[in-house]
């Protein structure tokens, strides 16, 4: 079976995880499980005759060595959730070829992902691509990576190529930056792994941002309008005045590269209170840190000027910078682009403007870079994914692992 078949079956399960579900709730939706178990059941089809979904929703396997001498035990990741950025139900993808121009997703609705809006699209012309209809997004973040990991397992076995042992994962949550913390890192064996959660075919991240996430919320006093003068706090307007002191140059929509930002993701309320989500990226530590601060001084500041615990301000940190960890490890970043090199892509090593699982595993003693899908235009109802691309990851998969 080829990669992209895999994907057109695996984008029927809606994935999409919560943030909102409590912290001890693991995965955030129960979907992910039906997902999981289907995954397990293939897996074993496949032939790794240890494959099993735990209590906790992650899934696990592994191929045993076929060859001779002592080889590493290299794993290979993906997660298994969609971003709640975009509807993750009913998706209905469908194959285009494409030869330059405007794709009308949706004739209906008037959805057209426009090559003048996504120039990443000119690189495509003359491939085979998956779409959406344009009300969804496509789930090839990251269930494109899952099936290119098994894709590349079934051809490895089919082909009787050398290999070591091969230890294979997927993980729920991780678009909620909880992949990783149930993750069995004494179990799963490996000596270091790679993620398959990238995107454009060339890039090979071993950097990624430093990332937390931000809870404000503001304490109003409502009373009636008619009678509000020196009574009355409105929450909502208190929420705007501490957005307004964040620099509006520090926003993802202005930075690029290694630029960090605060990020309102969510922003609701009305007099009485306020709530106000960012997430805070940079890939610098002492910057990251100096974010944080800056809002800590944001929030004393509006307190000072409109009363103690008018402002709550919750901060909790979700992945860390994992080159640090990766560059005492060179031999597995030289693994990967030599892997690269031999299916035909020159490798651009490039920070990733996110995070992934391999961020939190690298420091939990699993060193873990990023590996490609094919994937463009990820969260989002613009979403797609290259047919030949993800054959070419297939192959850079087996490159990797062989021994």
């Amino acid at each position: 079976m080829k990669a992209y078949e895999r994907l057109l079956n695996y984008v029927k399960y809606d994935t999409t995880s919560d943030e909102n579900a409590p912290e001890d709730l693991c995965p955030s939706t129960e979907n992910q499980k039906v997902f999981g178990a289907a995954l397990a059941e293939e897996m074993k089809r496949i032939g790794f005759a240890d494959a099993h979904m735990d209590a906790d929703g992650y899934v696990y396997g592994s191929l045993p060595a076929n060859c001779a001498g002592k080889q590493p035990v290299i794993g290979l990741i993906s997660h298994m959730d969609t971003s709640s950025a975009a509807s993750g139900a009913n998706i209905r993808p469908r194959l285009v070829k494409y030869t330059g121009g405007d794709i009308v997703l949706n004739p209906e609705k008037n959805i057209v992902l426009r090559e003048s809006e996504f120039p990443c699209l000119a690189k495509c012309r003359g491939m085979e691509l998956i779409v959406t209809d344009g009300t969804t997004l496509l789930g090839g973040d990251d269930k494109a990576g899952i099936a290119e990991i098994l894709t590349a397992a079934e051809a490895l076995l089919a082909r009787n190529i050398p290999h070591g042992k091969i230890a294979v994962a997927f993980t729920p949550d991780e678009e909620i930056g909880r992949g990783a913390d149930r993750f069995d890192v004494a179990g799963f064996g490996a000596d270091f792994a790679y993620t398959v959660d990238g995107g454009v075919l060339e890039e090979f991240s071993y950097e990624n941002f430093n990332a937390a996430s931000a809870l404000v919320t503001v304490h109003g006093v409502s009373t009636h309008p008619g009678d509000a003068k020196d009574k009355m706090k409105n929450a909502a307007l208190l929420g705007m005045q501490f957005h307004s002191l964040l620099p509006p140059d520090e926003a993802p929509e202005h930075t690029e590269g290694r630029e960090g930002f605060y990020f309102l993701e969510h922003i609701e309320g009305g007099t009485e209170k306020a709530v106000l989500r960012y997430i805070i990226r940079d890939h610098d530590k002492e910057k990251f840190e100096a974010r944080k601060s800056y809002l800590r001084q944001a929030a004393a500041y509006l307190n000072g000027k409109y009363g103690k615990g008018t402002f709550d301000l919750s901060l909790k940190d979700s992945y860390y910078n994992m080159r640090p960890v990766v560059e005492k490890n060179p031999e597995i970043v030289a693994r990967a682009e030599r892997a690269m090199r031999r299916a035909g892509v020159e490798p651009n090593v490039t920070p990733i403007r996110g995070g992934t699982d391999g961020a939190m595993l690298s420091f939990r003693g699993l060193p873990c870079p990023n590996l490609p899908t094919g994937g463009h235009n990820c969260h989002s109802r613009f979403e797609f994914v290259s047919v030949p691309e993800m054959d070419r990851v297939v192959e850079i998969l087996v490159n990797l692992v062989s021994a």
